[in-house]
């Protein structure tokens, strides 16, 4: 029946009639070939149909990962897992180890010869863990009896997708339900000249950071903030990290062409804003990190009627992550205003499987999710920015308790500790309610994720410092919080 539908879909006339009667046909017999088709097998996706097959839905996942334009392809799993978060952090945590081998010099450790590290080395290993968690990922589908496809699907009607290979060769899948989760990629600054040819994609200032890291000599050209929706306070003391530790900032620049020379070097023409000249100089790479784009253009959807978001290409969706068509839903990256995370992502396609099961009505709660920035010195934060609290609640109704600290870890390596910061934003009136907390040090994503847990529980600023410190530890100094900001009193820790 299928292999006559894709057949059929050749001569437009004829499909539509086919289209209607097939659509026909199977509302009334409630006939589908899938209870759930999802479409995109990245972090959302995969747990989405996972999930749902768990709960006895007969599910298939499609996915496909059109090449790069330096026509680079990947596995199972989505960004996160083969070029985002994972070989992030393993290329950040290499980073940290040749910060670790200079400080233990200070520590005793007799280490002879120079130290320098080898890229293809860390490529290599990195490269080989990512291949275990695609083959993993495609164990558990099996394992959990779901149907993968390495198609690229787009849909026909509200229950009908239309799977294309690498080949060329259609496939027609049926289904109740149709779930889009096919993420974004990295945007190119396609207006200036040699962007695309001779630019690889990446993430600002975390690439930066870790490249500085590893000995490369690194520059970021920022048009205007740096970290924009982060606290900017935070967001400065991360870059005058960065400075310190050796990447170079060219503030208010903006690119005008990027030019290969005959030695094979890039040389890149930009302008300074603020002084109106020009500049140029040459590097090997030219990497850009000017956001990321829906992946919604392929997928059919004007033709269904599906809303966009006109200023994004991303999708309109409720709270339970519906479209504005009835039994098409969407949810991670694709989604407009939703956080760009994978963790959100996992929990929001869970429940989504949970609520097409039947098996609850719990919605995703996307306040308040906590995230930690990469950088050399590592930014996590949990709810409001202290901008955004001020915003709402006015400068009088906040209250902004902060201090400068120093890791004991870097004492003895005597290492500047200038940057080392928390803050932790609360209403002043009442019970004092904790609406945004700020950490910057070392291991922050392991700090920040402790905390989150409290705002899940309405924690307050008595409940801060009720909790025991744990000694020695930099998060036990978010326990001890004391000053305002209000005050103006000097908000360094001292004593140990």
């Amino acid at each position: 029946h299928n292999n006559n539908m894709a057949a059929l879909c050749r001569g437009k006339h004829r499909w539509k009639r086919t289209n209607c009667l097939h659509v026909l046909t199977r509302n009334l017999t409630g006939n589908y070939d899938y209870d759930l088709v999802v479409i995109g097998g990245g972090s959302g996706g995969l747990a989405c149909s996972k999930e749902a097959a768990q709960l006895g839905q007969k599910v298939a996942v499609l996915d496909y990962v059109e090449p790069s334009v330096k026509g680079t392809k990947w596995g199972l799993g989505g960004t996160c897992v083969n070029v985002g978060c994972i070989p992030k952090k393993l290329m950040h945590q290499a980073a940290l180890l040749g910060t670790a081998v200079k400080d233990a010099q200070k520590y005793g450790w007799q280490i002879s010869g120079p130290i320098c590290h080898d890229w293809a080395t860390m490529a290599e290993a990195i490269q080989n863990h990512v291949r275990s968690l695609n083959w993993g990922h495609r164990v558990q589908l099996q394992d959990k009896k779901v149907k993968y496809l390495n198609i690229k699907g787009s849909l026909v009607d509200e229950h009908t997708v239309k799977g294309q290979t690498k080949a060329g060769k259609e496939t027609i899948l049926t289904a109740k339900n149709i779930v889009i989760a096919t993420g974004g990629r990295p945007n190119y600054p396609t207006q200036i000249p040699g962007a695309m040819e001779h630019g690889l994609t990446n993430v600002a200032l975390e690439c930066a950071g870790f490249l500085t890291g590893v000995g490369l000599d690194t520059t970021v050209m920022v048009r205007s903030i740096a970290l924009r929706g982060f606290d900017q306070q935070m967001a400065g003391l991360v870059t005058d990290y960065m400075d310190a530790y050796g990447t170079k900032f060219a503030w208010k620049c903006v690119p005008k062409s990027v030019d290969k020379l005959s030695s094979g070097a890039l040389q890149v023409t930009w302008t300074d804003t603020h002084t109106g000249n020009e500049h140029k100089d040459t590097y090997d790479s030219v990497l850009w990190a000017v956001g990321r784009a829906p992946e919604t253009k392929a997928l059919g959807l004007d033709k269904l009627g599906v809303q966009l978001k006109r200023e994004t290409g991303k999708i309109i969706l409720g709270s339970d992550e519906s479209t504005s068509v009835p039994n098409i839903y969407a949810f991670g990256d694709i989604g407009e205003g939703r956080p760009e995370l994978t963790p959100t992502a996992i929990k929001a396609g869970k429940l989504l499987a949970r609520r097409l099961a039947g098996h609850s009505t719990e919605l995703m709660n996307y306040d308040n999710v906590p995230t930690t920035v990469f950088t050399p010195l590592e930014y996590g934060c949990v709810g409001l920015s202290e901008e955004e609290a001020e915003k709402r609640h006015g400068k009088d109704g906040i209250e902004v308790y902060h201090a400068f600290y120093k890791p004991l870890e870097f004492t003895v390596a005597e290492r500047d500790a200038s940057q080392c910061y928390l803050k932790v934003v609360c209403e002043r009136a009442g019970e004092q309610k904790i609406l945004g907390l700020h950490f910057t040090g070392p291991n922050a994503g392991e700090v920040t994720q402790g905390f989150a847990m409290g705002f899940q529980c309405g924690a307050t600023y008595s409940h801060l410092l009720q909790t025991v410190g744990i000694h020695p530890t930099c998060a036990e100094e978010l326990t001890k919080v004391s000053i305002t900001k209000r005050s103006g009193l000097d908000a360094t820790v001292t004593g140990c």
